[in-house]
């Protein structure tokens, strides 16, 4: 069975699905013939272009749901009106993040970190990636398999200026992901993680420090280079196929072999 025939017809839901690397799956896994739940955060008209652009394009069924991510909570609601539109939840991906204002404290030097700022990462990061999986499980279970994956950074295994509040919360969603993947794994429900780095987004050219960032980025890869979002789109295409039946727990490299050098 070929990648596409194992997504075909079945349902992906994903947060933050509007822009960079949610947007790139969405449009991954629609192409492949899945229905597509997303949230988007604030801007209610883009998401409505894009479910009327992957139903006409692709011929399958899309809809989108307002998620705060600072409030994960509300991920059970969310789930409920899930429910109401889609008859099975296959695929959950776990992908927005945060920046502006609710980052400050979180994003900077080791000595300018702040409480408020850090709590907002792991709020974002691992809160909502725990409660969004738990919701998501609970479906799965019901089919008994399903696909989990949390999206990574590779600012936890080397030194990215300015990112130790994101990289030491992509090192805990990471073990978090290994402890998802031991207990669900009774209920065929496999979790892994997509570690990406640096990926060319929106959100990275934010960073104070994006030109340096992307000029190392293309000398230390041997494929000369950036990540593109897409290149996390298709390793995340592949991890909820059935070509990836035997692989859980772990996560997946995506960084053009820049971690190497």
């Amino acid at each position: 069975m070929s990648v596409e025939c194992s997504i075909k017809g079945k349902t992906l839901v994903i947060s933050g699905g509007t822009r960079g690397i949610g947007k790139a799956i969405v449009y991954e896994f629609a192409k492949a013939g899945a229905n597509i739940a997303f949230t988007y955060n604030s801007n209610e008209d883009i998401a409505k272009d894009i479910v009327k652009d992957l139903e006409k394009k692709y011929n399958i069924k899309a809809k989108y749901y307002k998620l705060n991510i600072l409030e994960p909570e509300t991920y059970k609601d969310i789930f409920k009106q899930i429910d109401e539109d889609f008859s099975q939840i296959h695929f959950f991906i776990s992908n927005a993040i945060i920046s502006g204002r609710a980052v400050v404290g979180g994003y900077g030097k080791f000595m300018r970190l702040k409480p408020r700022g850090l709590n907002n990462i792991y709020t974002a990061t691992v809160i909502a990636f725990v409660i969004g999986a738990q919701e998501a499980a609970k479906r799965m279970q019901k089919i008994g398999k399903g696909s989990i994956i949390s999206i990574s950074s590779t600012g936890n295994l080397v030194y990215i200026d300015n990112y130790a509040g994101h990289g030491t919360n992509k090192a805990a969603v990471e073990a978090m992901v290994r402890y998802g993947a031991v207990e669900l794994g009774a209920m065929g429900i496999r979790v892994n993680a997509v570690s990406g780095g640096p990926i060319d987004t929106d959100a990275l050219k934010a960073f104070v420090n994006y030109k340096e960032v992307k000029e190392k980025t293309e000398e230390l890869s041997s494929l000369g280079r950036m990540g593109k979002p897409e290149d996390m789109a298709g390793a995340c295409l592949f991890l909820c196929s059935e070509k990836a039946n035997w692989i859980t727990g772990q996560t997946l490299i995506i960084d053009g072999g820049t971690t190497f050098k």
